[in-house]
């Protein structure tokens, strides 16, 4: 028997039935049957499924004769399915990819609960993708904190989720000694979802998307205008005889009818739902409902929802309406009166800044940014750190959201984006740091000192290159771009490469300070016990080799689109891994991803990417400047390039990071877990590569970056008189916790061509070892391509303005 049984119902889905049953079938984990059953659809929806009948064995076809309804159609799919458990998915509906791997994962590790929950994201017909907002109810936690299994009465916020079918696992056998079964009509979801967790003696949860929720521009059930939307009443009636039946459960009462109270506003609420002449008719049953089932003694919500709940109990229907009418003639004068103060206060703050750029600069005060706001981190982080060190007297204030005021260290002050003080240090601080632009509104006035950091060594086309590039350009105003480019008085520059770069894309007339990466300091100040605390804290095993996943953006698609899947790679790898999984800043995680087991950790909230760097034992990247920094610590790097030519194509790149890798480079997932299987992510080859890289990007990188920066910008002193820079072979970077990976133990049953033992290439789509392969010290080989000599530390100034 199969461990899923997967009930799909299509009704008039032929657009979207093929992406549905793909997601499905193309799962990882494949015990699973799918049952497809055809609701009679006037469309091609029973032709596609028996398409895919055709062509895959786990796919059953069930048609109806008649059309029955979603919930009929469902239970015929439960009554021929053999699974362990039962999972619904609409017709135009997706799982995402691995989420039956995650959730037999979290299934097994709860002693296999009768009710799974997990989570879903909306797709709007536009593409855009957005988790359930009450996403933080389906959190796991620590076992001593949040139970792991438990009974409705012990986390009863569940019942404020999304009430539907598709959002959980089902034991099969609990669903059927429950004789648990969908009624017809609409909201069938209602009295299925109530009652079988409310029955339910043990639940678990998974806080992962595995369902990508659509939401169609025009036919879905919710937006169609129908009578049957008054179906709900016939729902409730059968949730409280579901309740009547059982006096054990009476405590819930209360609970179920404001969840009743609210479903019933929301359809009332909603304007295309009810016909304008079944108004009447709806109110006058939700008043009867409401009576009818309103327990003796329940308090009165607060706010709009008393007078909605009122307004519901008395059938009011014409008052219900003409309120919401004035409530949204309230909010369109609220609005009205926004904009007009925001209008007023920017104003009043543009004279506030004339004004201050009137008075005298601050020669003490010093103003950062960092990533348009985001917080205390990369160069200027750094540079603040060291100045506060170095400068007597020097004052700093950092510019960020209140969200990332954790980020700021002791002594700091933090200046909120756009207020007054913001426009007031603006106009009077001495320097000005940051790794992006500064807002378009400000002035650089005489005396002031802007320095720009930028934040990585450029792959990517950047500046004016990108004038030929319209996908990465994006509408971007070159005039304006050089405008702000003229405020700078420094450039920061990591490498001759770079400094080449900057000089070409933004053409103005400031120095170039070739002086390192000040983020990537620390990589040579750390110590072992330092990196052994932080992988404490991320909560990596001791033993396990941490890879960095670290992809970067791509300019020609409209939203996140993974690469890769982490979990089948950290099971293909085995238990002597870790995966760490970092998103580039421009994407919030989307949920989709699980712990397989506790070795996939989702790092996207963690604020210093340099402390990431360090507790991992290998960098897994793409394109990311990351793999710059990352050299420092001259730890295995990995390439993964699987889609290289569309991505040199959109977005343009300086070199061919194929050709000069600083590692292996895989093109394809199944590549990519070879190269760890057979070693060769740590190997002779990749040690070669990474030497000749180095060689080329890290001239400077010796711990002293941020040092050298001050000294000359802050205090002032001559290029000569600077900290000389290390040599790179003197260079002792922080060692990584795991020098060696664990010895190959077995193999995963998936065939597979092996490369030669000499060879530390990647072979044709190959599984890892369960525990990865001795990496011997690397020995030195001549790199595959000369790369050019660094230049000396402080031979590149740019129509230099020496005092």
């Amino acid at each position: 028997m199969p461990r899923f049984s997967v009930i799909v119902p299509a009704y008039e889905v032929q657009p979207y039935l093929s992406d549905c049953l793909r997601s499905v079938l193309e799962q990882d984990f494949t015990d699973l049957e799918l049952i497809a059953v055809d609701d009679h659809s006037p469309d091609a929806c029973g032709a596609i499924i028996d398409e895919a009948a055709e062509r895959d064995p786990r796919v059953r076809a069930v048609h109806l004769a008649e059309n029955a309804g979603l919930g009929r159609a469902r239970n015929a799919g439960i009554r021929r399915a053999t699974g362990d458990y039962l999972l619904f998915l609409d017709g135009d509906d997706t799982l995402t990819p691995g989420s039956l791997r995650a959730i037999a994962d979290r299934l097994a590790r709860t002693g296999e609960p009768q009710v799974l929950v997990f989570d879903y994201a909306r797709v709007d017909w536009t593409g855009d993708v957005v988790r359930n907002v009450r996403a933080e109810l389906l959190r796991e936690g620590d076992p001593g904190r949040v139970r792991q299994v438990f009974r409705l009465d012990q986390r009863p916020e569940l019942l404020r989720l999304l009430m539907v079918a598709w959002n959980k696992a089902y034991r099969r056998d609990f669903v059927r000694e429950g004789d648990f079964a969908f009624p017809p009509g609409f909201y069938e979801d209602t009295p299925w979802t109530f009652s079988v967790l409310l029955s339910a003696e043990s639940i678990a949860v998974l806080d992962r998307v595995c369902v990508h929720y659509r939401q169609r521009r025009r036919g879905g059930i919710l937006r169609t205008t129908s009578r049957r939307h008054l179906d709900v009443f016939d729902q409730y009636d059968r949730v409280f005889r579901f309740l009547d039946a059982r006096p054990e459960l009476a405590h819930w009462r209360p609970a179920l009818f404001r969840r009743m109270v609210d479903h019933l506003g929301v359809i009332a609420a909603a304007p295309d739902r009810l016909p304008v002449r079944l108004r009447a008719e709806f109110f006058r049953r939700a008043g009867a409902h409401h009576r009818r089932y309103r327990p003796y003694g329940a308090a009165t919500p607060p706010g709009r929802a008393r007078w909605r709940c009122l307004l519901l109990r008395l059938g009011a229907g014409h008052v219900y309406q003409l309120l919401r009418g004035g409530d949204r003639v309230w909010r369109s004068v609220h609005k009205c009166a926004r904009a007009a103060y925001g209008q007023a206060r920017a104003a009043a703050l543009r004279v506030h800044y004339r004004v201050q750029l009137c008075l005298p600069v601050d020669p003490r005060l010093a103003v950062f940014a960092a990533y348009w706001h985001k917080g205390y981190a990369c160069h200027p982080a750094a540079i603040e750190a060291k100045a506060r060190e170095l400068v007597p007297g020097l004052r700093t204030a950092w510019i960020t959201t209140p969200e990332y005021a954790r980020s700021l260290p002791p002594g700091v002050r933090r200046l909120h984006p756009g207020s007054a003080a913001y426009w007031t240090a603006l106009a009077r601080a001495r320097f000005l740091v940051n790794n992006v632009n500064f807002t378009p509104g400000m002035r650089k006035r005489p005396g002031q000192i802007h320095l720009q950091t930028h934040h990585g060594t450029p792959l990517k086309h950047m500046g004016l290159d990108l004038r030929d590039r319209p996908a990465a350009a994006r509408g971007m105003d070159f005039g304006k771009l050089l405008e702000r480019v003229d405020r700078w008085d420094y450039s920061l520059s990591a490498n001759r490469h770079t400094t080449l770069v900057w000089e070409r894309v933004y053409p103005s007339g400031y120095t170039t300070l070739p002086y390192g990466s000040p983020r990537d300091d620390v990589f040579q100040h750390a110590t072992e016990d330092d990196v052994a605390r932080l992988r404490a804290r991320l909560g990596i095993p001791e033993g396990s080799v941490a890879v960095l996943y670290a992809p970067t953006h791509r300019d020609y698609q409209r939203r996140a689109v993974p690469r890769l899947d982490p979990e089948r790679m950290a099971r293909a790898l085995g238990p002597g891994f870790t995966l760490l999984v970092r998103p580039h800043y421009f994407h919030a995680p989307d949920g989709a991803m699980g712990s397989a087991g506790g070795r996939v950790l989702d790092v996207s909230g963690y604020g210093r990417v340099e402390e990431l760097c360090l507790a991992a034992d290998a960098l897994l990247t793409d394109y990311s400047s990351i793999m710059f920094d990352y050299a420092n610590l001259d730890r295995p790097i990995v390439i993964h390039a699987d889609d290289w030519d569309a991505y040199r194509a959109a977005r343009g790149t300086y070199f061919d990071i194929t050709a000069a890798p600083p590692g292996p480079v895989s093109r394809t997932e199944d590549e990519l877990i070879a190269l760890f299987a057979t070693g060769a992510w740590c190997g002779p080859r990749s040690a070669a590569l990474r030497a000749a890289f180095r060689d080329r990007f890290c001239p400077y990188d010796d711990g002293r970056a941020a040092e050298r920066v001050v000294r000359r910008v802050f205090l002032g002193e001559h290029p000569e008189l600077l900290p000389p820079v290390v040599p790179l072979a003197e260079r002792r970077p922080a060692p990584a916790a795991v020098r060696t990976a664990p010895a190959a133990v077995r193999t995963a049953p998936a065939a597979v061509r092996t490369a030669p033992a000499d060879d530390d290439r990647p072979g044709e789509a190959r599984t890892a070892s369960r525990a990865g392969v001795v990496c011997t010290p690397p020995v030195a080989s001549p790199p595959p391509a000369p790369a050019p000599a660094p230049a000396p530390a402080a031979s590149l100034p740019h129509r230099s303005r020496l005092p």
